[in-house]
């Protein structure tokens, strides 16, 4: 008795057009997280710790009074899902501003932007993976322009090591966001985890504004860190550096965080990461509203190789397993 083995190929069908209406939280954003480059100039002479604390305390709190009102049900996270939280919140949160502020003492602030602008990369590499599929060819086609797009808008800069191995740091911390968020959005949503991400961030933050940090002008200057030092570097912000926290609490982390996520559940961490290179275009247009020169002809460049990479990686065709 002889039996016959057909092998079968495995079904391979295009991946679907996004839908725009998927797509706009996601563009609004970036755009809202572009716009705090010029917003964040203020708070150079601030507390970073303390001032971050309160930026993420207030969105987190922002962010269950809507859950509330919207009737969202926020879930406690169990289990590993703590780990990928925590690791949301040590990562995209905390490290990422160590990163920048640390790195623009050894590189030009063009240098670190680049860096972080390559970020549709690592998505388009992990981010599928992680998700249970695999990269996408047309993707990975579109994420060297999007990159290269923004690095034509934002320019380059002058570094050293130290500044290079910053850098990289703000990327990884910055693809960590994304990745990071992938396995518990599933449960939780993008509400859920953007109130967990940001309420753990505000307690790491606090802790070591707490342990580490001293008031950096006024006359307690010279304390020594602790609860104490902490307050008194609270006491030292202008009424615009508040004005400067409210904008990142409600708009850059509240509204952009919950949007983002949004997306990325919606159309997978790969085609969400093509995304980010609308931030360095926002970044741009903020600055010249701003009272800032009007951009030159690299920049407009930029923001046609930036559209043109987005229309390569978010249209439909691209066929996959």
């Amino acid at each position: 008795m002889s039996t016959s083995a057909t092998s079968t190929a495995p079904s391979v069908a295009p991946m679907p057009s996004v839908s725009p209406r998927d797509l706009a939280p996601g563009v609004i954003g970036m755009a809202l997280v572009g716009s705090s480059v010029t917003v964040s100039r203020s708070l150079v002479g601030a507390p970073l710790f303390a001032s971050q604390a309160v930026r993420y305390a207030a969105a987190a709190l922002i962010l269950v009074a809507l859950a509330r009102v919207a009737g969202v049900p926020l879930l406690r996270p169990r289990g590993r899902e703590w780990l990928w939280l925590a690791g949301i919140a040590g990562t995209g949160l905390v490290l990422f501003n160590v990163a920048v502020v640390r790195g623009v003492a050894h590189a030009e602030p063009a240098v670190i932007a680049v860096a972080v602008a390559s970020v549709p990369i690592l998505l388009g590499l992990v981010g599928p993976l992680l998700e249970g599929g695999r990269p996408s060819r047309r993707v990975l086609l579109a994420a060297p322009v999007v990159v290269a797009g923004a690095v034509l808008v934002e320019g380059t800069g002058r570094t050293d090591a130290a500044g290079v191995g910053w850098a990289a740091l703000a990327l990884a911390c910055e693809a960590g966001f994304t990745l990071l968020a992938v396995p518990v959005l599933g449960r939780h949503g993008a509400w859920g985890v953007s109130v967990h991400a940001v309420w753990l961030g505000a307690v790491m933050l606090a802790g070591l504004a707490v342990f580490t940090e001293r008031p950096v002008s006024g006359a307690a200057s010279g304390a020594a860190s602790g609860p104490a030092a902490f307050a008194a570097g609270l006491g030292s912000l202008t009424a615009g550096q508040w004005a400067a926290v409210g904008y990142l609490a409600v708009l850059v982390t509240a509204v952009a965080f919950l949007l983002w996520y949004r997306t990325v559940a919606a159309v997978g961490s790969g085609r969400a990461g093509l995304l980010t290179g609308v931030a360095p275009l926002a970044a741009a247009g903020a600055g010249m509203l701003g009272g800032g020169a009007a951009p030159g002809p690299a920049v407009w460049l930029g923001l046609a190789v930036v559209i043109a990479g987005l229309g390569l990686g978010l249209r439909g065709g691209d066929a996959r397993a």
